[in-house]
């Protein structure tokens, strides 16, 4: 499983700035299992949201949001007032912030981060990941994770080494940042790439001492 943790309600509101109204999703997986996106973290998201003014189009929770399929079923049912919101809040890990972005043609939030247990655990059968780094940047990146995009891990790109949409590194992959720019185009946030994400703090990608002797650690160790 991933572990992740709110983000700071000011940090959420930043990136709400200048959006009236805002759908919010939970995930009844990890997140659900972290106390951080199951629908009593989703209720209190909205009232805080309510609180300042914002307005709720609506609210879901879905049993896995990494599963993009699972993602578009569930949504279609609101799609009206999916559309009608101005961006999405998603209380959840990385990869199911990458999975709704890749699945709904607007602007996406992380309202969490993941943070890290050790070893890897990011991975799904879909294409998206998630390293674990404790500080989510999806919000400037159209939902679409840099750090595993892009065969560097460049937080501020391109790095001008793309050739036909294809990464100088390996030919066959393509290039993140060219990825980021298309979704951001997509979705009318073109401005973030104007954002300087500054350099990133690893020691947030360590496990923390006070996680080392719970027994969530044990079961994730154990062979």
């Amino acid at each position: 499983m991933l572990r992740s943790e709110q983000k700071p309600f000011e940090e959420i509101l930043g990136y709400l700035e200048g959006e009236d109204k805002v759908f919010i999703l939970g995930c009844d997986g990890c997140a659900q299992s972290s106390q951080t996106g199951g629908m009593p973290q989703v209720l209190a998201t909205k009232q805080l949201l309510e609180g300042v003014g914002k307005e709720v189009a609506g609210y879901s929770v879905i049993d896995f949001l990494c599963e993009k399929a699972l993602v578009a079923s569930r949504l279609r049912p609101l799609e009206e007032k999916v559309m009608e919101a101005d961006s999405l809040l998603v209380l959840t890990c990385g990869v199911g912030v990458q999975s709704v972005a890749a699945m709904v043609q607007k602007p996406v939030h992380p309202g969490c981060n993941t943070i890290s247990l050790g070893g890897s655990r990011g991975e799904w059968r879909g294409s998206e990941r998630c390293l674990e780094c404790g500080d989510c940047l999806l919000h400037y990146t159209g939902g679409i994770c840099p750090l595993t995009a892009c065969s560097k891990g460049l937080r501020n790109g391109a790095c001008g080494g793309a050739s036909n949409g294809k990464c100088e590194v390996s030919r066959e992959k393509d290039c993140g940042w060219e990825q980021i720019h298309e979704r951001l185009r997509e979705v009318g946030r073109l401005d973030q790439l104007k954002h300087f994400i500054p350099p990133k703090s690893w020691n947030k990608m360590r496990p923390r001492p006070e996680m080392l002797s719970t027994s969530l650690w044990a079961l994730e160790q154990k062979d």
